[in-house]
């Protein structure tokens, strides 16, 4: 049976995280051959709606408030809350990002509905919608099938391939009024603490640095070579705690999980909170001057030596093929 699936786009600095797409994707497999809604939450966001529709939704709909300018709990709780009651739907997939874990089990409590969180696969068998999530920090896949009710999911980042865009396909979008009160937050500035470029959550390259760096600034080179590879840099714990660089680089059990399609691994031993948060990468290469290092169990490729020797002869060497 055919189902009408809600897919939550998520706007960061005036364009969609490409997590939104791949939730689109993601809602294809749920719907059935149903309709796929799209919903803009945000200020001045009208204008995007049509790319969501690029991308396989049929219909968008925008909630424009300058209380919705910025994320806050109340606000895109009671925007939502707003649209589901008004569509309906069977469904409901949005990105697991900070935005997606915070909002979606307050969605999920107000309309009495089960949730799939952090899911790396979905898959179609009949009636049933299959998921796959990663339990104990990734060291084990349980399959979760929704027997009843809404089919509530949030998505990672980087694992659900997004449809192809489509520049001439068309559909409707609308305007949804809103009336947003009784804000417990109201955010006046927002300072990220984060470095420019790739965003490290969705880059389909990381270069990481852990405490062999040793030196806030040795990350110099990691930089260097990530900016031939177009990728994002991150850092382990012990690198963050260490002070070489900032938390929001920090991938692992308490920092971001991510999947790209290559991970570098640079002077990282491989302890087990680190490898909680990259393991499902889909290529590892680690670079380590102790042969003996856990970061060698896991990697599909390493290189064993001194990173300041290695690290700036594979960015001469990317250069001569991609530059």
């Amino acid at each position: 049976m055919s189902k009408k699936v809600l897919v939550i786009g998520e706007v960061r600095d005036g364009a969609f995280r490409n997590v939104s797409f791949e939730a689109i994707a993601a809602a294809k497999e749920i719907s059935a051959d149903g309709e796929i809604v799209g919903v803009v939450l945000g200020d001045n966001v009208s204008g995007l709606a049509n790319e969501m529709i690029h991308y396989g939704a049929d219909k968008v709909l925008t909630v424009e408030s300058d209380k919705l300018a910025d994320y806050t709990p109340e606000g895109y709780s009671q925007a939502l809350q707003a649209v589901i009651d008004q569509e309906d739907p069977e469904g409901i997939v949005l990105g697991h990002t900070a935005i997606g874990k915070d909002v979606s089990p307050k969605i999920a409590a107000r309309i009495g509905s089960g949730l799939v969180s952090d899911a790396v696969g979905i898959e179609a068998a009949g009636e049933e919608v299959i998921f796959t999530r990663p339990i104990y920090s990734g060291k084990a896949f349980e399959k979760v099938v929704v027997k009843d009710g809404i089919v509530f999911a949030t998505i990672r980042p980087n694992n659900i391939p997004a449809l192809e865009k489509d520049e001439s396909r068309s559909g409707d979008v609308q305007s949804v009024d809103v009336d947003i009160k009784d804000l417990n937050t109201i955010i006046k500035d927002v300072v990220r603490n984060t470095t420019s470029g790739v965003d490290l959550s969705e880059a389909s390259v990381i270069v990481a640095g852990g405490r062999g760096m040793k030196s806030e600034e040795n990350f110099d080179i990691l930089q260097e070579l990530a900016d031939v590879l177009g990728a994002a840099v991150g850092a382990s714990r012990g690198a963050c705690d260490a002070e070489y660089c900032d938390y929001a680089l920090q991938i692992g059990q308490t920092g971001k999980v991510v999947t790209p399609d290559l991970y570098i691994a640079v002077g990282i031993s491989g302890a087990i909170q680190h490898v909680a948060g990259m393991s499902n990468s889909k290529i590892i290469v680690a670079i380590n001057k102790d042969p003996e290092a856990e970061i060698f169990q896991i990697a599909d490729y390493g290189i064993v030596g001194d990173l300041f020797d290695i690290v700036p002869k594979l960015t001469e060497e990317f250069k001569k093929v991609l530059v």
